[in-house]
């Protein structure tokens, strides 16, 4: 990595590490929302920020211009599949449909799309912990987006895993997932790159915002995480 990289990441790092231990402050303070919500919201914004600043060192890496690179946040509209017209047995709401269907439209979108020269090549969803029932929601969108980007990139970045299997154990030289989690995403035509920050399967009881279960940030492994986004980046911009 780029000396200059080098110490952004690493003050990026520290970034993150202090905004984490700053949510339960936070929390308390805002009186006007549950707690549980204000905490899933923060993880879940910082977690974000963090992964666009992570494409973005990632594309310098790469030798990419800064002005090549964009993260649009607008939906993706996708249109229904005419075949399901036909399967309708009623003539009445057939008929509806046909009369009406460029109103027929579902806007989809995961979390993070990375456009390169106005071109959708990867889309990352970003999530402070995974488990299996949110896995299959996020194989759905995904699903819906590559009926229009058929080449696009998928990727999952989490701070914590909750999949079961080794996913968690994040400095292990191969990581083999989960029997369910495979199993899962045996049935949808994605190809899946799950991203962990955090090493140690997610623990309900033990939120890593408190001081007493707080898990580090560590540098080797955003550093490799950076090296997969650099490899998804370049085998999605051999389509465009």
């Amino acid at each position: 990595m780029k000396d200059k990289n080098i110490i952004r990441v690493k003050e990026s790092i520290k970034i993150v590490e202090q905004r984490l231990r700053g949510i339960e402050t936070v929390a308390h303070i805002d009186q006007h929302r549950a707690y549980g919500g204000i905490i899933r919201s923060a993880k879940g914004k910082l977690l974000e920020e963090f992964c666009i600043f992570l494409v973005k060192i990632a594309w310098d890496e790469l030798g990419g211009r800064e002005e090549d690179i964009s993260f649009p946040t607008k939906k993706i509209p996708i249109p229904l599949r005419k075949d399901y017209i036909r399967r309708i047995t009623s003539t009445e709401i057939r008929k509806w449909i046909e009369d009406n269907y460029d109103e027929f439209v579902f806007w989809a979108q995961v979390d993070v799309h990375v456009f390169i020269r106005d071109q959708f090549v990867l889309g990352i969803e970003c999530k402070s912990y995974t488990e299996n029932a949110m896995l299959k929601r996020i194989l759905v969108d995904f699903s819906l987006l590559k009926t229009k980007y058929p080449e696009l990139k998928c990727a999952l970045l989490q701070l914590e895993s909750q999949l079961t299997g080794d996913y968690s154990q994040i400095h292990n030289a191969v990581i083999y997932g989960s029997r369910s989690t495979h199993t899962l995403m045996s049935y949808f035509d994605i190809d899946l790159n799950i991203l962990t920050l955090l090493d140690g399967e997610r623990r309900v009881d033990e939120p890593i915002h408190l001081p007493e279960y707080y898990k580090p940030l560590e540098f080797p492994v955003v550093e490799s995480v950076i090296s997969k986004i650099e490899t998804l980046l370049q085998e999605g911009i051999k389509s465009i």
